[in-house]
């Protein structure tokens, strides 16, 4: 059964590559997503990892959250929870919710993100410009740059293109819950809720 979740991401998928004149053939060279798995998620039968969906993300050059939800009304005030906005994970050893998604005035997308003890979630380059900004909230956090692991405490931050592999560790005994905050650099608008296709 399609999940509400699968449902959206296989429209976007799908209005995506209309909007892009792509084939899956295409869209596969771009992402470096199988052409197998890109029918796979349009048609409801696949539930993305995290991974997969950050390199569908990069190769139609788009933001993360905008693969699954619309952007958020400028009214200038916002109210949101990210209480049971669990989105895709890999394994179960990472949960990753939009607090805000993408806001193409702004640039920015901001994540709350959940990392089980002993877990080591690898990531790879995102698109050129891209800056993360990591903030532990509760516990400690190990980030990998360059092949360099940094200690965060909570409170502590790093912020660094991410335009690279880089990589997140917890190797305590407890969860870790940190706040992720995506910078895309604006050389053009990107595509974002309805401009990817309405659904």
């Amino acid at each position: 059964m399609m999940t509400d979740i699968n449902r959206r991401i296989a429209g976007r998928l799908r209005a995506l590559r209309q909007a892009n004149g792509w084939s899956l053939d295409r869209a596969a060279q771009a992402t470096g997503v199988s052409k197998a798995m890109l029918g796979q998620i349009e048609r409801g039968e696949s539930s993305p990892t995290v991974a997969t969906l950050w390199k569908i993300a990069a190769g139609f050059d788009i933001s993360f959250s905008a693969l699954l939800e619309d952007a958020p009304q400028a009214d200038g005030v916002l109210l949101r929870s990210s209480a049971g906005g669990d989105w895709p994970t890999d394994d179960g050893s990472i949960q990753v919710r939009s607090l805000f998604p993408y806001d193409p005035a702004l640039g920015i997308e901001f994540f709350v993100i959940e990392l089980q003890p002993g877990a080591c979630h690898q990531s790879e380059a995102h698109a050129a410009g891209v800056t993360e900004h990591v903030i532990p909230v509760s516990g400690s956090l190990e980030v990998c740059v360059d092949g360099r692991w940094h200690a965060l405490a909570g409170g502590e931050g790093l912020r660094f293109a991410a335009d690279r592999p880089h990589a997140y560790r917890n190797s305590g005994r407890e969860p870790v819950l940190f706040h992720n905050l995506i910078h895309y650099r604006q050389t053009r608008p990107l595509p974002c809720g309805p401009a990817a296709g309405a659904l």
